[in-house]
């Protein structure tokens, strides 16, 4: 199982946050679509030896860009957006993307949705990449159950879920019911914590998580046959991300020795 990290937790200079993961020991990282289009950048992330894993789609998206609207062209925008990440990802080799529903809409969410997320879908296979949804409250899709569901709804193969343990904790889902019944559909993996009710993507066991829930979470990442990476995903805001990172990667790595 490999570990990432969500890169945009590091605020400095792309190329600086580069040898600053190199230097906690990482080999992969997950990016934002603006990310890795400098030659400088590519190059030394190619000369540090990175894999790269996800990438997050709806970041960064343009003022006025919306999937759940009627109009057509806030629906373009949002729909380039995404599509020319996955663009920009294939250009790089990853193999996984994701998307962040938007804020509840009206009767007709399901079918706009339905309708534009298999468009995402349908452009992320064409590249051989995931596209994955991740669930998150307050949104459209604010559980794990939820978001399956209407994965399943679309009968699309290229659908999938990504599970956030801090977002599980929130909605106060159990990984190990929800994570069983996902299924061939589950992803890709965020690791974060939080008090239970914000989404505030601590490092881990800072906020409402221990050692043994960790524990026990990569153990039902095994019992499922989960293979694919497992991503930190800190958050710049807090006052340290960079410990905040090294902590939690020490963590995982020492539980899974246990494991």
């Amino acid at each position: 199982m490999e570990l990432s990290c969500c890169i945009w937790a590091l605020s400095e200079p792309e190329t600086v946050a580069h040898q600053q993961l190199k230097d906690l020991g990482f080999t992969a990282f997950d990016i934002r679509p603006s990310l890795l289009r400098s030659d400088e950048a590519n190059a030394s992330r190619k000369s540090l030896g990175f894999d790269l894993c996800c990438i997050a789609l709806t970041h960064e998206r343009p003022e006025g860009a919306k999937i759940d609207t009627d109009d057509a062209d806030r629906v373009k925008l949002a729909l380039d957006h995404v599509k020319g990440g996955l663009d920009h990802a294939a250009s790089l080799g990853l193999q996984w993307s994701y998307v962040v529903p938007e804020p509840p809409g009206d009767e007709h969410t399901p079918q706009r949705y339905a309708e534009h997320y298999a468009a995402i879908a349908e452009h992320g296979k064409s590249h051989g990449i995931k596209v994955c949804i991740e669930h998150f409250p307050g949104t459209a899709f604010p559980t794990v159950s939820s978001t399956l569901d209407f994965i399943a709804s679309t009968g699309h193969d290229n659908l999938y879920l990504l599970f956030d343990i801090g977002h599980a904790q929130m909605a106060n889902e159990d990984p190990r019911a929800e994570l069983t019944a996902a299924g061939d559909r589950l992803g890709y993996v965020h690791l974060d914590d939080n008090d239970g009710v914000g989404d505030l993507h601590l490092g881990l066991t800072d906020g409402i998580q221990t050692e043994d829930s960790l524990a026990s979470l990569f153990q039902v990442l095994s019992d499922v046959g989960y293979e694919g990476p497992v991503s930190l995903e800190m958050k710049d805001d807090l006052p340290d991300p960079l410990d905040a990172i090294n902590r939690s990667q020490q963590l995982v790595r020492r539980i899974s020795e246990i494991l």
